[in-house]
Order: C-alpha cells, then sequence, then structure tokens
C-alpha cells in the first residue's frame, strides 16, 4: 500500500503530460492488457487515484519515454482491483512492461516468475540507500526498485506545546508526559490510526520494531511492550477510543480541526496541512522507547517492475526506468508526491531545502521493508497483528492476550 499517499491517500484520477500519454479506461480486474506488439510503444500501470501523483506522473513517464525513443500508454486501476489485476496477468504471461506497485506487493507478484530482475536488465542500486533496495528484494535478486519512499513522523501543533511549556517528544515517556499535559475538554494529546487493516499495522509498526520486536514472534515482551504503551494512551484518555476506526486521513482532520495536539502520520498530508495558514505545527521522528534505542519505521511507497516480454521491449522499458530512478527524475517526483527520493544524495538535497521533510529523510536510513521478514507471508501476519491491535484497544483484551492469539493465528 502506499503510504504512498499510502496506501491510503484519497486520489482522484487526472492524466496530463509533456507528450503523448494515453490514459486506458479499466473496468474490471477481468480485462487484459497485453502488451502492445509495437516496441514504439510501452505500456505502464499504477493505482493513484488522485493529485499529486497522478498527475505529474504521466509528464515524468512521458519525459523519460521520450528519452528512450517511446510512447508510454498510462493505465491507471483502482487500487482495490490493482493487485488481482496483476496477477491474473501475471499467470497469463502478459504484464504491462512498466507497473508500479505497493512495495508490500512485490513479493507476491515476483514470486509468479513474470517479473524481470533488474541488474539483468542493466539496472543498478548504486547510490540508493540500501533500507529501500531491500525493500524490492525477493530471494536474493532486486525485482523493484522505489523512486522515492513515505514513511511516518510526529506532528505537533507548535502552540500548544509552548503554551504547555513542552517540547517536542523524543522518548516514549515524554510522548505520554506530553500526551497527558495537552489532553484538555474535547482534544486528546495524541491521534493515531488503529483501524483494523493494513494502515493499523502500518502506523503501530515504527512503535513495534523500534521496541526491537519481530514479526516472527508476536507475542514477544517487546511487541507487548509496544502494544501496552497504544492501549495506556487510549485507556487513560489521552487518545481517543476512536482511533480503532480512524484511517490517516481522518487523524489528519482531527490534528488540522484542534481535536488532536499530536498525530502519527507521513508526508502526504503536507500539502493539505501547509493550506491551513492558521496551523502551526512541526514534525519529529517517531520517539523511541529509551534514548539508546534504534528508530525503526516501515517504509511507505512503490517501487517500479518490469514485466517480462519480448528482449527489446525489456531492454526499453528499462532505459526507461533508468530516467525515473535517476537523480534529476527522483527529485523531481519525490517533491510532488511527499516522498523522499530513494536516491541518498537526491534525499539529502531535498532535506536540505525542505525542513519539512528533513524528520522523513532522518529516518529512511534505519526504515525496515514490511517484507524483509517475512516475504509473501507478511500479508497474513499483518492481518493477525491489526487484529490484535483491535482486540487489545477495544475488545477488551490485554497486550499479552491480544498478541498471544495473533501469534497462534499464524502458526
Amino acid at each position: 500500500m502506499s503510504y504512498s499517499a499510502p496506501p491510503l491517500a484519497r486520489r482522484r484520477a487526472v492524466a496530463a503530460g509533456a507528450a503523448v500519454v494515453a490514459t486506458l479506461a479499466i473496468g474490471g480486474c477481468g480485462e487484459s492488457a497485453a502488451p502492445a506488439a509495437s516496441t514504439d510503444t510501452l505500456t505502464e500501470i499504477d493505482y493513484y487515484e488522485a493529485a499529486p501523483q497522478n498527475t505529474k506522473l504521466p509528464e515524468i513517464l512521458a519525459a523519460c519515454g521520450t528519452e528512450a525513443g517511446v510512447k508510454i500508454e498510462h493505465q491507471q486501476v483502482p487500487r482495490t482491483q490493482f493487485m488481482p489485476k496483476l496477477l491474473q496477468q501475471a499467470s497469463s504471461r502478459s504484464l504491462p512492461d512498466l507497473a508500479l506497485i505497493d512495495n508490500p506487493d512485490l513479493a507476491q507478484l515476483a514470486a509468479t516468475g513474470g517479473l524481470v530482475p533488474l541488474s539483468e536488465a542493466g539496472l543498478s542500486t548504486e547510490g540508493l540507500f540500501p533500507s529501500i533496495v531491500d525493500a524490492g528484494r525477493y530471494e536474493g535478486k532486486t525485482y523493484g526498485i522505489a523512486p522515492g519512499v513515505n514513511g511516518l513522523a510526529l506532528y505537533y501543533n507548535k502552540k500548544l506545546f509552548t503554551e504547555a511549556g513542552l517540547q517536542p517528544p523524543k522518548t516514549w515517556d515524554e510522548l505520554t508526559t506530553a500526551a497527558k499535559s495537552l489532553t484538555k475538554g474535547k482534544r486528546y494529546g495524541i491521534a493515531f490510526s488503529a483501524v483494523g487493516t493494513e494502515e493499523g499495522s502500518f502506523q503501530f509498526e515504527p512503535f513495534f520494531w523500534t521496541a526491537g520486536a519481530s514479526l516472527k514472534q508476536l507475542d514477544s515482551p517487546q511487541a507487548v511492550q509496544a502494544l501496552t504503551l497504544w492501549k495506556t494512551l487510549v485507556d487513560s484518555g489521552w487518545a481517543s477510543k476512536s482511533v480503532v476506526t480512524w484511517t490517516q486521513a481522518d487523524i489528519n482532520d482531527q490534528f488540522m480541526a484542534g481535536n488532536a495536539a499530536m498525530m502519527v502520520n507521513g508526508p502526504w498530508q503536507l500539502p493539505t496541512l501547509n493550506g491551513n495558514k492558521d496551523l502551526e505545527f512541526g514534525i519529529v521522528p517517531i520517539p523511541i522507547p529509551s534514548p539508546t534505542a534504534k528508530p525503526v519505521t516501515p517504509l511507505g511507497g512503490e517501487v517500479w517492475t518490469i514485466g517480462h516480454s519480448t528482449p527489446e521491449r525489456e531492454k526499453k522499458a528499462a532505459a526507461v526506468l533508468k530516467c525515473l530512478l535517476g537523480q534529476e527524475k527522483s527529485l523531481e517526483w519525490s517533491k510532488a508526491a511527499g516522498y523522499i527520493p530513494s536516491n541518498e544524495a537526491a534525499a539529502k538535497q531535498l532535506a536540505a531545502s525542505d525542513p519539512q521533510l528533513a524528520p522523513f529523510a532522518e529516518e529512511v536510513a534505519t526504515a525496515l521493508a514490511r517484507t524483509a521478514e517475512l516475504g509473501t507471508a507478511y500479508p497474513k501476519v499483518s492481518e493477525a497483528l491489526f487484529n490484535a491491535i483491535q482486540a487489545a484497544l477495544a475488545g477488551g483484551k490485554s497486550p499479552q492476550e491480544a498478541l498471544a492469539a495473533a501469534q497462534a493465528a499464524v502458526k
């Protein structure tokens, strides 16, 4: 999912381009989209449904296509239909030449044998963050490379913090102290998304991993510690009980309305937040359990892949992809989408020019791909995890009981 605008931001279909880019209407999962016979045109597919991603992407695709001597047929498919469609196409060996897919889905698609190993296509990962490269690997080979990524950080209301005489929290103790102090009337100290979907797992994973927990053992003491933190915030009234139904878009609305003094969210919210001139906010990395802990956040965003076709088409697709992943286009794309470039030099350049993105850039080096530990088993474990979060925050179970049930469910 993109926490891209993750997995998860609201998107409207728009098509634009400096060159000819055709937007194809996709009616349902059952339709085939086999690559055209001509090597003068390549096909591309993604699930972007809203600006700014899908307004900028066709433009960048067209520019890179021109550089490679091809036109790009751009296809946009609703998120719910996207992977079923690709898996069907993979089974019939009719995948598009280029696909931009949510990074946790990469292993499942690579397992079909329908993707080209990118090193064999002549693409290098030199200069990219190692953590981002790992997100595109399956069974030791690189099948996907992200042009940029997103993650999670802590947003805070500067005015409220100043009035309370507080500094932005760096540790969990400081986070709970701030949440307690800033809870007043209808305003909660903090908001996060604990919804019963991948979005809930995505929001919880920074606390889960930073505590030292592993997805291979959901009921470890470290995992219990992380879920206990969230349960304490909710049970104490410092976070709303509604977090179990709030998406990341919902908590952004709560933060903007002044109903939450802090929130856990991603950089894709910045365009909306910056549009509210009355809101003064700051952003810091996700707080850690202790000053010596290592911050670990999940990588959000998509990876580019190349579908198997003919050697000539694969060669041209690789040329387009090389352009898309270059420092110039990676930076251009990331600025438009609210991402951090995968290219380390471009990321430093962006962080230096945009202080709001600096905390997200700081976290990339130690971020973790959601499928790094489990590969294709990740979706099942993620489901068990978000069910455990729901059980602890809304179902009356202790963190230990909820996580023990989750671990039993994935054995």
